[in-house]
């Protein structure tokens, strides 16, 4: 019997039994080192403590993937809204580079303020890291963008400002870079569907629209390959899980095609929501992988996560059932693991 992340049920009991609750971790020295992703299980860094990167986007530079996410923690100041960022050079070990955002409500923001989905982009023109992130209301009305910016992939992320991107309400956002390094935000406009579009030289504003896609989906995602765009997005249920939809187009403006579900529907995407699609091209393939939260909304500081590869070519895309799997960011390969669970010594007989 399987729960509804797709993992076998003897495979969660144990690993919460074992340290982490990860039962791939292994001891490195004092640091904590993973072999293998384990979708749906808690993920440690490499100190042993969950990685708090919700809503989160990946950035590469060089060698090196940072990840960023909001951060959810147990012990949090509520006045402040927080971002975290850690380091990998293999999407797998993390290491906690701090909370690069803290941060209170800007302006005329009150209690219970919003900051949502950051992304960072690295301008090589200026040599900043330039974070956009949802911000808005309590209420959801405000429905903006906010700007933050460092020297350093790691450094105090300094607020700029807020605004509508190009007057239009904007809550989800993602964000995606062409192959050949332009950078676009994709943002949900709750009247009209989401939109995507290009981000001006310095990086410092949302400079033309690409495309509106009519259709009312938030955690937008986008990739490029084998000559076609891939756009991934969720229905507007909240914190409740959805069948996530993906559609194609031989351009960033279109013409899309109609949205199709990405896994069968009635596992509302194996109980996970999509925030980015990650493209790892190696010496020998391309992976792409699907990068989903697990939202705990009671617990938030225990949310999940869902990263898979993508099965997908010739504007065909499936999120196959969550399972173990491994990842050479070399070569660009992925396999799936079987599970590998020692009995404890004195349950042998």
């Amino acid at each position: 019997m399987k729960n509804k992340y797709g993992l076998p049920y003897f495979v969660l009991l144990f690993s919460l039994l074992l340290p982490n609750g990860f039962i791939n971790a292994r001891p490195s020295g004092k640091k904590t080192k993973l072999e293998f992703f384990q979708p749906g299980q808690s993920w440690p860094d490499q100190d042993g403590n969950h990685i708090q990167a919700h809503g989160g986007g990946i950035l590469k530079i060089k060698k090196n993937y940072f990840w960023y996410g909001e951060q959810r923690g147990k012990g949090l100041d509520p006045k402040f809204r927080y971002v975290s960022c850690y380091s990998s050079k293999d999407l797998l070990n993390w290491n906690f580079r701090g909370n690069v955002v803290k941060m209170l409500p800007p302006d005329s923001l009150t209690a219970g303020w919003i900051l949502e989905r950051p992304k960072v982009f690295y301008n090589a023109g200026t040599k900043k890291y330039v974070m956009y992130f949802h911000l808005d209301d309590k209420g959801y009305k405000v429905a903006q963008v906010g700007i933050a910016i460092s020297d350093k992939p790691d450094g105090d992320f300094k607020f700029v400002r807020r605004f509508r991107p190009l007057g239009h309400e904007s809550r989800d956002i993602g964000q995606f870079i062409d192959d050949d390094g332009t950078a676009y935000l994709v943002f949900e406009d709750r009247p009209y569907g989401f939109r995507i579009a290009r981000l001006s030289k310095d990086y410092m504003d949302v400079e033309k629209e690409m495309t509106l896609v009519k259709a009312h989906m938030e955690g937008g995602a986008i990739v490029h390959y084998q000559g076609l765009y891939y756009s991934i997005g969720s229905a507007l249920t909240g914190w409740n899980a959805n069948p996530n939809k993906y559609a194609t187009a031989p351009t960033l403006e279109g013409p899309w095609t109609e949205f199709r579900d990405i896994a069968p529907p009635e596992t509302k995407t194996f109980g996970s929501q999509s925030t980015m699609l990650i493209k790892v091209t190696g010496s020998r393939k391309t992976t792409v992988i699907f990068m989903g939260d697990i939202w705990r909304p009671k617990t938030q500081y225990d949310s999940r996560y869902l990263w898979m590869p993508l099965e997908l070519g010739d504007g065909k895309l499936s999120l196959q059932e969550p399972k173990p799997w491994k990842l050479n960011v070399k070569t660009g390969e992925s396999s799936m693991v079987e599970s590998q669970i020692t009995e404890p010594a004195s349950n042998k007989k």
